[in-house]
């Protein structure tokens, strides 16, 4: 017993010290409810126990919001790891790489090998490395749940059709072929937003396309994982405009589990974080996180 209880407590002291080096308190960020009115992250936890996914919607800089996906993933295993089986969901790698992700948690190759082969992103190892580490010391399973970007890609510059002449190994890290198109709300969302982009003159509806299979092959990834593990709960890490308003990703994934019950905490960084605008965040999440904008930002 005195092994597993020293590997946690060493987890727990790496992430804690990651941390903590950037100087967070709970006096970086406020938790309001859809509404707007002032929430906890205990309510998070409380509501997280009814649910089937969480859905983290972080800005990928945010110092604050890193840091609290870490407390909340953390507490939700404390709270319900005896009784279900909590998984870590990640936006942040690809169905290619979930062998890796896999052999790594295993214990069968290196950290070094692990990020070599797994196409990490720039701030990995102070953002993300923390939970996949918690993960690997308590054998919790990490999805590896994104689309190859390679694919994304592909529909980018030549739309959904161009996926056709995949190989079947290939369409087999992707959500199943035809995925569903943006609703309506989100396509009004998506086009208000990069309109005015460079990338847009690529074609817009292929760019909406080409986030619609991001949206949909994470939902599928997460959906085959509930199917396959009866009573478990997962936490997804995802950029908030995927599940913010309960869209997109969330969309998908009721698509494919119409059954799933699921929250969404979406988390922006602000100035005056400790005021909720309605204007701007009503609806944005089951919780809505406002964090410290003076926080430095993490490094990708």
């Amino acid at each position: 017993m005195r092994k597993p209880i020293l590997a946690l407590a060493a987890t727990l002291f790496l992430a804690t010290l990651a941390f903590s080096q950037t100087g967070i308190t709970d006096a970086n960020y406020r938790v309001f409810d859809a509404d707007g009115t002032p929430s906890s992250l205990e309510k998070i936890i409380e509501a997280a126990g009814a649910v089937d996914v969480v859905f983290l919607g972080e800005q990928h800089d945010d110092a604050v919001g890193h840091y609290l996906e870490n407390e909340i993933f953390r507490r939700v295993f404390e709270r319900y790891g005896k009784e279900r089986k909590v998984a870590l969901s990640l936006e942040m790698f690809e169905r290619d790489e979930q062998i890796v992700v896999n052999e790594y948690l295993q214990g069968l190759i290196t950290e070094k090998k692990f990020l070599d082969d797994s196409r990490p992103w720039g701030n990995y190892k102070t953002d993300y490395r923390p939970l996949v580490e918690f993960a690997k010391t308590n054998k919790l399973d990490v999805i590896a749940a994104n689309a190859p970007r390679r694919y994304v890609n592909m529909v980018s510059r030549n739309g959904r059709n161009s996926l056709g002449p995949l190989s079947k190994e290939a369409k087999a890290w992707l959500a199943p072929l035809p995925y569903a198109e943006a609703s309506e709300a989100y396509s009004k969302k998506f086009k208000a937003l990069m309109g005015g982009s460079g990338e847009a003159s690529m074609g817009i509806d292929n760019i909406l396309s080409s986030q619609s299979l991001w949206d949909a092959t994470m939902a599928d990834s997460m959906a085959k994982y509930l199917k396959q593990n009866k009573n478990s709960l997962i936490v997804q890490l995802n950029g908030a405009f995927h599940s913010e308003n309960r869209l997109g990703t969330v969309e998908h994934l009721l698509r494919y589990r119409p059954k799933a019950k699921v929250i969404v905490v979406t988390m922006r960084y602000e100035d005056d974080f400790q005021n909720f605008d309605k204007s701007k965040f009503e609806k944005a999440g089951d919780f809505v996180i406002l964090t410290d904008a003076k926080v430095p930002r993490s490094k990708r």
